[in-house]
């Protein structure tokens, strides 16, 4: 479980980057692809770009004409940018870590410590509040239009949004534990209301994440403008590593013992409750700041709603398109078992948060690093081949990760083990990030200039579905497939924590198997649907894979650029 589903790279005017890095093994919604571009960047005619640049308030016939926005080379530094983008680069990177916040902890941290309380299914269920991120570009272009002058066009939102934000977190923060608990009781329906929660402060987060991605655009200025792009990328990634790798180690008991205490606890350093408080102020407090301190710069421009939505069903309807959504829907098939139920599975069979936290700071920097590399693959040969051979490299790894769960040392965790579950989180990492950056680079390749942003956006927007839809059914696939008894004890054991089991009974949901064991009984595994779902997963990959998706992969990549247009460029 991990990172939010491929996350988007800012995209510079109508041509998006060719290059990203993406998630890894066990992320629930790995890495979103491509973000929300400003449909008012995306006008095919000059005329349209001229009236917006004369509705902005800092317009003059004066002052020289701006330059060509760039990608800074290899000499430029954050101190050699103006004074003012310095400090909207800085206001962008707090506004993007306050995002990271909440979906590192909705797309990492809480499906772990969910594990102890709801079975796989449960949690599936808990996956489902990922999907805002995923569906966003649905409502982008009302945040765009819509919009009150007195605030500003973003600031519209931003202050509405986060404050609702911060005020839900704090509320979060008082119950957390109790709603843990009472989500996983009885029947598990509990988790429905729980899943709510989350799924409204995600979408908060997905429909501020708009919002930010719009104010970019204007806070930088044009000769800088891809250091929005910097901003992202260290504010996400940042906020998301504090909400999942640190915050899951200093929430682990055993870790906040080992280096912080002298005297064992039964709790870490800190808790989900008190983070969630924490942030929740800190929101409310920069919201604050942000309102009274930082002034929009007013615009006359409107966009039309329409025109955006007429532009996302053009492209709808190009035979090319649909064969490419057909393929993002069924592709990530063969890999969710792995990457949604190995690392929850591993945990278990006794491996501890402490050293799931450690592998994946570990695995961090290789997934940095190795997006650099994918990069360049995806450059030097032909993106959709480059894909289709890590594609074979991700079910090598969903089989890998099933063995090395199924060599799980009775006697414990030691370190042999340890660096074995760190290389299997590697390689399938590598082979994550270079699907990823694979096909951010294809995607960038066909989109259609005039309407870049929107291309973009929707390819994106599929793909990420693609790989958040079947994990809700995969995990119950695990409940449904996994066969477990509770065999009551031979002798009552002197201390209980529940009422003691005399019958046998199905152990198989976390429910039953904490009745069980609270009751001295012992939960027997006879057929674990872990094993079963993954390498149904793997089957459906292989097959799918050879069937379809790769042939239709490569006819794709051999086709005109011409074939990927709304119209004809001789037209034009």
């Amino acid at each position: 479980m991990g990172r939010p589903s491929e996350k988007p790279r800012r995209q510079e005017r109508d041509r998006p980057a060719s290059k990203a890095t993406g998630g890894q093994n066990g992320h629930t919604n790995g890495s979103m692809e491509l973000r929300r571009k400003h449909p008012s960047m995306e006008s095919p005619t000059i005329a349209s770009q001229t009236a917006r640049l004369m509705d902005r308030d800092d317009f003059s016939l004066n002052e020289k004409p701006p330059l060509t926005p760039t990608t800074p080379n290899n000499d430029t530094s954050f101190f050699d940018l103006p004074r003012q983008d310095r400090r909207n680069f800085l206001l962008l990177v707090l506004l993007y870590f306050l995002q990271g916040i909440p979906m590192g902890l909705a797309s990492g941290s809480v499906p772990f410590l969910l594990k102890s309380h709801l079975s796989y299914g449960q949690i599936g269920v808990f996956t489902l509040a990922s999907y805002p991120y995923s569906l966003k570009l649905l409502w982008s272009p009302i945040v765009d239009a819509v919009w009150s002058p007195k605030l500003g066009r973003r600031k519209s939102w931003i202050l509405p949004i986060q404050t609702f934000s911060g005020l839900g977190m704090i509320y979060l923060g008082g119950r957390i534990k109790d709603m843990m608990v009472s989500a996983g009781a009885t029947d598990g329906s509990g988790v429905w209301s729980f899943t709510g929660w989350w799924f409204f402060l995600v979408f908060l987060c997905a429909t501020q994440d708009i919002a930010v991605d719009g104010w970019a655009l204007t806070l930088i200025s044009l000769p800088n403008l891809s250091y929005a792009s910097t901003a992202q990328t260290v504010g996400l990634t940042a906020g998301h590593f504090l909400s999942y790798t640190v915050f899951l180690a200093l929430n682990s008991p055993d870790f906040a013992n080992r280096w912080f205490r002298s005297t064992p606890g039964e709790v870490g350093v800190m808790t989900l409750g008190g983070y969630l408080t924490f942030w929740g102020w800190s929101y409310l407090v920069v919201t604050m700041g942000l309102a009274m301190l930082k002034r929009e710069e007013k615009t006359k421009e409107k966009d039309s709603i329409m025109e955006v939505y007429r532009s996302m069903f053009g492209i709808l309807k190009l035979k090319n398109i649909q064969s490419i959504i057909i393929v993002h829907l069924i592709a990530k098939i063969g890999f969710q078992a792995n990457d949604g139920v190995t690392n929850l599975k591993l945990l278990d069979k006794g491996f501890s948060q402490e050293d799931m936290a450690l592998t994946v700071l570990i695995d961090f920097p290789f997934e940095i690093a190795l997006g650099y590399y994918a990069g360049r693959w995806s450059t030097a040969y032909p993106a959709m081949h480059v894909w289709c051979w890590a594609f074979i490299g991700r079910l090598v790894a969903a089989v890998l990760a099933q063995a090395v769960v199924m060599i799980f040392p009775s006697d414990g965790v030691q370190t042999w083990y340890l660096l074995t579950v760190i290389a299997s989180h590697i390689f399938s990492t590598f082979t994550n990030t270079v699907m990823f950056v694979a096909i951010s680079a294809f995607h960038a390749k066909i989109s259609d200039p005039l309407i870049g942003g929107t291309y973009m956006t929707l390819l994106a927007t599929v793909s990420n579905l693609g790989g958040t839809f079947p994990r809700y059914f995969i995990l119950k696939l695990v409940d449904y497939f996994t066969v477990a008894t509770c065999h009551p004890p031979s002798f009552p054991p002197a201390e209980l924590k529940g009422a003691l089991v005399n019958s046998t009974f199905s152990c198989a949901l976390e429910a039953q198997k904490h009745i069980c064991l609270d009751g001295g009984g012992t939960c027997d595994i006879s057929r674990d649907g872990y094993y079963i779902t993954n390498v149904v997963c793997v089957m459906i990959g292989v097959v799918t894979f050879w069937g379809y998706i790769r042939p239709a992969a490569l006819k794709l990549q051999a086709l005109p650029l011409r074939a990927w247009r709304l119209v004809d460029p001789d037209s034009r």
